[in-house]
């Protein structure tokens, strides 16, 4: 089959990024179509075939690419796929909007119906703590989301299958776009981690410090408790969250792989207290043996085995988050089981599943398509275990209808 990746943009590599480099791995032959490109920030698709919008000469639209979401719509509708025999767009925003032949089979593989437009719009627009949305941003946003909404939702329509990454996106897609959605959860690296024989006097925090990510609920809570926290990660919180923390809080701002792997190993527990539509950070530190202490939301309520590999505090505040650590037992946890728990999300493991699902899914579309018939009539071939059935409800026979 002849097979095309698109999507959203590629400015940053991030969590979406990774997906996409390990769905390049699985399918070696597949251009890749985005909106924007900075090559310098993704050696791993060096060599690799990548078809840019017209935004990719509009000046600014590759630093701020935030900011041309209306131009983004266009971009992707105008993307000529009719070569292929499957598309699958990675998409948490306008990269599901590509519009492909009948015979094309279109997997949208979603990491999240977008935010601004349906589940965090009032957030966003409302939170104090989004401080770029300046007075006149606020103003015209209910307008240009309104008529995005609506062009998401068409969008939407214009896929044929949903693949989604946790079971908590997939009721999501439901609720807003209609739709069933399979569920194939994201690759997790865990080659570069490990289990250490010694583990310190540390909690650990890691990701980047941004608002929704609710670092400062675990300041507050260390606060309080006055137990060693790291934090590993920047952000546009970093300031604030410094001015706030007590000298039991480390701030060590950005980290190579080398020195996280051992922070991962070496913590008492990593704490994880914002919802995320999956979450690969609490699987990093089970793939170093590591215990999580995770706010009961989201994807990590999917990975996380309570019990066996971290524990859960029910509201996302500093008290439940402190109370939690207060009954945290480390010594509770079995290293070599929650590494287990973290390879069941390996990345060999991602790779193998979409390919077999790609592979079924278009058997089916392509047996289930309008086939032409020696007099060049199209028919439609129902699949072999369809029931065919006539006006009155009577039983057809299916070599006579063919």
């Amino acid at each position: 089959m002849r097979l095309a990746l698109v999507h959203d943009w590629l400015t940053n590599f991030a969590g979406a990024e990774r997906v996409l480099v390990a769905m390049c791995e699985a399918f070696p032959e597949a251009p890749v179509y985005t909106s924007v490109y900075c090559p310098e920030q993704f050696p791993h698709l060096r060599g690799r075939d990548v078809r840019t919008s017209f935004l990719q000469r509009v000046p600014g639209a590759k630093t701020k690419h935030q900011a041309f979401p209306l131009l983004r719509t266009v971009a992707f509708e105008r993307f000529d796929l009719s070569e292929f025999d499957v598309v699958i767009s990675s998409s948490h925003a306008e990269a599901k909007g590509v519009v492909t032949r009948p015979e094309t089979l279109h997997i949208c593989y979603c990491y999240t119906p977008v935010r601004y437009y349906w589940s965090g719009y009032h957030h966003y627009l409302e939170n104090p703590r989004y401080g770029v949305l300046n007075p006149v941003v606020k103003a015209f946003m209910p307008y240009m989301t309104s008529y995005l909404r609506v062009w998401d939702r068409c969008a939407a329509d214009r896929v044929d299958r949903f693949v989604a990454i946790s079971r908590h996106v997939a009721r999501r897609i439901e609720k807003y776009y209609r739709r069933e959605a399979e569920v194939i959860y994201p690759p997790v690296d865990t080659g570069w981690l490990s289990v250490s024989e010694r583990v310190e006097d540390y909690f650990l925090l890691v990701g980047r410090l941004i608002p929704y990510k609710r670092a400062d609920i675990a300041v507050e809570a260390f606060n309080r408790l006055g137990l060693p926290l790291k934090i590993a990660g920047t952000g546009s919180e970093l300031e604030s969250l410094r001015a706030a923390a007590r000298p039991n809080i480390e701030f060590l701002g950005r980290v190579s792989d080398d020195e996280l792997a051992e922070l991962y190993s070496r913590c008492l527990a990593l704490v994880f207290p914002q919802e995320e539509d999956f979450g690969i950070v609490p699987l990093e530190a089970m793939a170093a043996g590591r215990p999580v202490i995770a706010y009961r939301a989201g994807g990590a309520t999917e990975t996380v085995v309570e019990g066996e590999t971290g524990v859960f505090f029910d509201r996302q505040d500093a008290e439940s988050l402190a109370q939690c650590v207060r009954d945290f037992d480390p010594g509770r946890f079995e290293p070599l089981r929650a590494r287990a728990r973290a390879l069941e999300f390996d990345a060999e493991v991602f790779k193998h599943e979409l390919a077999e699902y790609v592979e079924r899914a278009w058997k089916r579309f392509s047996h289930s398509h309008a086939t032409p018939t020696k007099k060049g009539r199209l028919v439609n071939i129902p699949a072999p275990d369809t029931k065919l059935e006539g006006e009155h409800g009577q039983a057809i026979d299916r070599e006579r209808v063919v």
